[in-house]
């Protein structure tokens, strides 16, 4: 190449170097400041740090890119479009950043090969990008289908179909917001039946926030039932082969057991988490329980909702309260209940009491 037209590639990567951290520091800050979630954004600033060391390495001297530099002469400094200046939503903010950020990191892979640079780095960092967007998407649209949910309990099939059928409604009655259908000794067919039984009792329900219906650990079956969701644990089938099989407006929860677990659902394409065991339980056996503390961790750094699951009553709710939780999963304190409606009552009194008045529905603010 002549020296001008390394000069000039080294404009256009200049150019759209900028681009992106300015889009990727935008998003930072809609993670940090919107969503209160710190493991977005933090995501986001690691992003835009290994953009500035993956440049800089390519660079012959770090001054190179800074003298190639002509704004003043810079023709695209004119040009803009009517959807540059309008931004109606924190969703088409997030969008239209993350598509500043793609499309940057493509040019930039490109003009260094010309500069006879390896385009792998920034090849590697549009793909993390997507991931992230991905993430972003399904945070806002998770909040929206969840907010107000605090309250989800899990059923088996019961003794017989007329059994199931009066306990849902009363479920239903006494406000619960979301039921999943969990019963490990029912053939297939029953347990398709009550899945579909499920889903008539949900549609018949006068609720003014309709409940949703979600199947435990068969994609299969929540298909066929018409569920709202399904959720997965981590012997399961993973979310991606899950999406594959459910398709892009079913929703995916997954059990996970430490931060770790829970910061791979989220990139993975969760829709929801569900945390824990928090304390031992009488439905079922766990060998560890990661407990409050766990909560916390998630609490503290994911605004995806999030329902503490485990043993919960409400004489130890405060604990999961005290913890940035406003989300409960529950089965044997409802379902074993004398009074499962009464136990419903209590546990959503409290839950209410502590519910956000807006952003994420399980979290304490993020300092």
């Amino acid at each position: 190449m002549t020296p001008a037209e390394s000069a000039a590639a080294w404009r256009a990567i200049d150019a759209n170097f900028n681009r992106a951290v300015e889009g990727l520091r935008v998003v930072e800050d809609q993670a940090r400041f919107v969503l209160n979630d710190a493991f977005l954004a933090r995501s986001c600033k690691q992003l835009r740090h290994d953009l500035t060391s993956a440049i800089t390495s390519s660079l012959p001297s770090y001054s190179e890119r800074f003298i190639a530099r002509d704004t003043l002469a810079d023709v695209g400094t004119a040009i803009t479009s009517p959807q540059e200046i309008e931004r109606q939503s924190f969703a088409q903010l997030a969008a239209a950043n993350w598509q500043r950020v793609s499309q940057a990191l493509r040019v930039i892979e490109e003009f260094v090969k010309l500069l006879g640079i390896s385009g792998a780095a920034f090849e590697s960092l549009r793909y993390q990008t997507y991931t992230l967007a991905k993430a972003f998407v399904l945070n806002e649209r998770s909040q929206e289908i969840w907010r107000g949910r605090q309250l989800y309990v899990l059923v088996d099939g019961g003794k017989s179909e007329e059994q199931f059928a009066e306990r849902v409604k009363l479920l239903l009655a006494a406000g619960v917001q979301v039921l999943q259908l969990r019963d490990k000794g029912l053939d297939d067919r029953s347990l398709l039946a009550r899945g579909k039984q499920l889903r008539a009792l949900i549609d018949q329900s006068s609720a003014e926030c309709r409940p949703l219906f979600i199947m435990n650990d068969r994609p299969d079956l929540a298909l066929l039932a018409r569920a709202d969701g399904v959720h997965v644990g981590q012997d399961e089938l993973p979310v991606s082969e899950v999406r594959q099989l459910v398709g892009t407006a079913m929703q995916i929860g997954v059990s996970t057991h430490n931060i770790e677990q829970a910061r791979a659902a989220v990139f993975a394409g969760a829709d929801y988490l569900g945390c824990g065991p928090t304390f031992p339980s009488r439905t079922k056996q766990f060998e560890s329980f990661p407990g409050t503390a766990f909560l916390q961790q998630v609490a503290a750094e994911i605004s995806l909702p999030a329902f503490a699951i485990g043993g919960i009553t409400a004489d130890n709710l405060p604990q999961v309260l005290a913890s940035g939780f406003t989300r409960v999963a529950v089965s044997g304190s409802i379902t074993g209940s004398n009074d499962p409606a009464a136990a419903v009552r209590e546990l959503l009194t409290q839950l209410i009491s502590h519910a956000p008045q807006t952003g994420g529905a399980h979290k304490l603010p993020l300092n």
